[in-house]
């Protein structure tokens, strides 16, 4: 048996750990602690008694209590002294200090029974920060916008980290809590909620889990066992523990809560959280062990399911199969296509920006994903990324907007607050129209106005203080200047709330229509719906500032790449499968994205056929100045366009 065919099968079945409800009204009682000698479950409420665990092997301790339900509130005791709660616990309605809870997922009466999961080409994300996205700040505040993303083309929402963090107000990346979904939110059942609303209209959701790192309030997994090492650091203090000394309970810990949030809350697979800083020198790493159990719990489920990393290290082994040495994973963000497009858009050109400024890194990013795949990277001073050629454009996430590249700048502003109107459109097209997966930052479709903060919600004056000044420290790269809101501050989060009345309004509303035009082209246009980078052009037409992507379908029969599972995800008749539009065009599509600010004059050749405009960014119905384009061309021959500024236009090839 394989090192990954042993990590399917030590995780088949529902999780073990933490406080399980068993179908005879008891509970099963499981916790790692292998620094301790004895451990007893203290129940707390509705009854109080005390029950001792008995240690089975490798460290862990055990016992089923009858007659404890849901809702009772439990402490673990090591050595007969200190009170703490449950690191796998399912929720925590009092806090981070609090005794845990049990929880009954299988009481939940769903409604998705038969829900496939989503094929991954037609992935299309919607990042969203539960407490800021609707006036209610919880899951169940969630589901009134729900129709309108899905009429918009998104396919997929991303929860930002749900897992149990301190106070109420916190992006979530300092939970400490994986298990237990964050109770302001809604808790156990207000996620189950919304998942099931979710997949009622065929949305999926995936949720931003953070395996690199855990926050510190709150924080008492060193009391249990050696879950983190002083092998490594990361930026946020000790790395956690994946490849030492007892390191196969820690892999456990993680990833039986992945299996968790798979069965007991339906959900459709992870964001994993800067992958990057997770320091795993071991022979078969966690991420792979990760993928592999995850996928291997889909398919007991019965539907897809997908694990996406966010990493800045350009490696193309991370979405690999392992047979050909990769990890395993499904996807990952690629950065570089929004660092490229931004310091376009704004002409920032501090901190990591100074690596890009020019339309030739932005051609770089739309024909193979990375732009630095080896090169020589200014900023870090080394050669970084290595080749992506046989990654699949479906195993890229782009972006031109996400809570990291908005709430990490000093003061949140969104590419509305930077740019102009003209430039939100160029910069909505670019991402809308890559061979990759798409992913929306809340209120990016309408132009939203109020800034994404950073926020917290500590108890700790020490910490507060310290986050303050590690927020000020953290700028110091960046031009940007000025004062750093306090994450403290409840004024702070409230100013990053959602105003969604501004998509009914003038220009946001005309640039929420141009989202959901984008994303039904993408759809509609074999070119954009094949996600085939193989088949991308993308010219710079110098000095014009204008960048021209020419985008085919591949040849019929025609072999693609090797993706996480170490197959094609295309089948033999994928043209039969693709949804064409009315007109029955488009299989070839030429995007022209200029970002000159100045009108520009270009000699244009155009490949052979008629060719049709589909969208214009300059159109009276986008609240443009007017089309100075054609609405038809006939090719081959060089054509005299006259390119109006921050503009972008696609033309499609008419069938013959």
């Amino acid at each position: 048996m394989s090192a990954v065919q042993d990590g399917r099968a030590r995780f088949a079945g529902p999780a073990r750990l933490g406080a399980v409800h068993l179908d005879d009204g008891h509970t099963a009682f499981r916790v790692w602690a292998p620094r301790a000698e004895a451990v007893a479950v203290h129940l707390v409420a509705p009854r109080s008694a005390r029950v001792p665990l008995a240690a089975e092997a490798r460290g862990y301790f055990a016992a089923v209590v009858p007659d404890v339900g849901p809702g009772a509130r439990y402490q673990y005791v090591l050595n007969g002294r200190r009170e703490l709660p449950d690191p796998a616990s399912r929720s925590q309605p009092q806090g981070v200090h609090g005794p845990s809870a049990v929880v009954d997922p299988a009481a939940f009466p769903w409604t998705d029974a038969g829900w496939p999961g989503l094929a991954q080409p037609d992935l299309v994300f919607y990042e969203l920060h539960v407490g800021t996205f609707s006036p209610e700040g919880t899951f169940d505040g969630v589901i009134p916008y729900l129709d309108g993303l899905r009429e918009l083309g998104v396919t997929a929402i991303e929860l930002m980290p749900i897992a149990q963090f301190p106070g109420e107000r916190n992006w979530g990346y300092d939970g400490v809590y994986p298990y237990a979904v964050q109770d302001s939110y809604g808790g156990p059942e207000g996620l189950q909620r919304l998942v099931d609303a979710c997949h009622a209209r065929g949305l999926g959701v995936f949720v931003d889990v953070v395996y690199n790192h855990l926050g510190p309030e709150g924080n008492y997994l060193d009391q249990y066992g050696p879950y983190f090492t002083d092998r490594y650091r990361t930026p946020w203090g000790l790395a956690l523990n994946f490849d030492g000394p007892q390191s196969d309970e820690v892999r456990r810990y993680f990833i039986e809560q992945a299996l968790y949030f798979l069965t007991a809350y339906h959900v459709d697979g992870f964001r994993l959280d800067a992958v990057h800083a997770m320091a795993d020198k071991s022979a078969v790493p966690f991420l792979q062990e990760l993928a592999a159990a995850v996928h291997a719990q889909g398919e007991r489920l019965g539907r897809r399911v997908q694990v996406i990393a966010e990493s800045d290290l350009n490696d193309a082994r991370l979405v690999l199969s392992p047979t050909i040495g990769g990890y395993g994973l499904d996807g990952q963000w690629s950065d570089d296509l929004h660092h490229a497009l931004h310091s376009l858009l704004t002409g920032e050109r501090s901190g990591y920006y100074s690596d890009f400024g020019t339309l030739k890194h932005l051609a770089r990013a739309y024909e193979r994903g990375f732009v630095y795949a080896g090169e020589y990277s200014a900023h870090r001073e080394r050669r970084h990324g290595n080749s992506p050629r046989l990654v699949r454009g479906d195993q890229l996430v782009v972006c031109a907007q996400n809570h990291d590249q908005v709430g990490n700048r000093a003061r949140g502003e969104r590419l509305a607050q930077l740019v102009s109107f003209d430039r939100l459109k160029l910069a909505a097209g670019v991402v809308l129209l890559a061979p990759f997966l798409p992913l929306l930052f809340m209120g990016e479709e309408y132009g939203e106005t109020h800034p994404f903060l950073y926020f917290t919600s500590h108890g700790d004056p020490g910490l507060v203080e310290a986050v303050r000044i590690g927020r000020r420290a953290e700028f110091a790269a960046f031009a940007w200047g000025g004062e750093v809101p306090d994450p403290q501050d409840p004024a702070t989060f409230a100013a990053s709330k959602l105003q969604h009345d501004l998509a009914e309004r003038g220009q946001h509303r005309a640039l929420r229509e141009l989202y959901r035009e984008l994303l039904r082209l993408r759809r509609a246009l074999p070119a954009l719906a094949a996600l085939d980078k193989d088949q991308v052009e993308a010219r710079v037409l110098a000095p014009a500032d204008i960048l021209f992507v020419h985008r085919r379908t591949p040849p019929s029969g025609s072999p693609q790449n090797w993706g996480a599972g170490g197959e094609s995800h295309a089948s033999p008749d994928w043209r039969a499968e693709v949804r064409r539009d009315a007109e029955a065009e488009g299989d070839e599509a030429c995007v022209i994205f200029c970002f000159s600010e100045a009108p520009c004059a270009v000699d244009l050749a155009l490949p052979p056929g008629r060719w049709t405009k589909r969208l214009d960014s300059t159109e009276a119905r986008w609240l443009g100045a007017g089309s100075t384009l054609p609405d038809a061309v006939d090719a081959p021959g060089s054509l005299r366009l006259l390119v109006s500024p921050s503009s972008v236009a696609l033309y499609a090839r008419v069938a013959e």
